[in-house]
């Protein structure tokens, strides 16, 4: 086993004829030339479908250290798809990901995916399973003679910085302790349900104590 982390470092007592057991790496350019092809097969089988396949969420990475990015989800929450009017059974017919499991913790981050995926309703070209008998909803003649697959993800989702001119750091600024202030905004969040709680009682013990 190779050394992990921090760990000593082991004195490697090799015996049972290690050589023949050496994991070795020479399927490497074949398996790559395997995944081209089955890519390549996929798209061809899906089309005119995306061949990334369907439209994911924008999601907020877990964790302080990684909250600033967003990134692709696994599927649309019932509650995006319900606020966009889209059936959940319907989304996943038309390139549309579900996951039930998902759950919206803000009304960002839900507006912004209800946006993403009336977007996307309005730039799909939706073929009719009859050509020769068109449902309401499907795209017309015209538009299906437009149709190219697309290879790149579908809506790519972008980090957006926003650049900051340079100027002077300010007296506040220089005195302003960042990781106390998260710390203590912290504690005051985790704190505030038990705070709330001691004060009710003080309080009616007070009421107790003036009878």
């Amino acid at each position: 086993m190779a050394p992990s982390r921090n760990g000593m470092i082991l004195k490697p007592h090799f015996h049972k004829g290690w050589q023949r057991r050496v994991a070795t790496w020479f399927n490497q350019p074949a398996r790559k030339i395997r995944r081209r092809k089955a890519r390549q097969a996929k798209a061809r089988r899906i089309a005119p479908r995306p061949a990334s396949g369907p439209i994911r969420p924008i999601v907020r990475c877990p964790t302080v250290r990684y909250h600033t990015k967003v990134r692709a989800g696994r599927g649309f929450s019932l509650e995006e798809l319900r606020v966009a009017g889209i059936h959940k059974k319907v989304a996943r017919t038309i390139g549309i990901s579900v996951d039930p499991r998902r759950r919206n913790k803000s009304t960002e981050s839900l507006q912004a995916n209800v946006q993403r995926l009336r977007e996307y309703r309005s730039k799909l070209i939706l073929f009719p399973r009859k050509p020769s008998a068109p449902k309401k909803g499907d795209s017309s003649g015209e538009e299906l003679k437009l149709a190219t697959q697309l290879t790149g993800p579908v809506m790519p989702i972008r980090n957006v910085y926003k650049k900051e001119k340079a100027r002077v750091i300010t007296e506040e600024e220089k005195n302003f302790k960042a990781f106390a202030s998260l710390r203590m905004a912290r504690a005051n969040a985790r704190l505030f349900g038990i705070r709330a709680k001691r004060a009710k009682e003080a309080a009616e013990q007070d009421v107790e104590k003036k009878k």
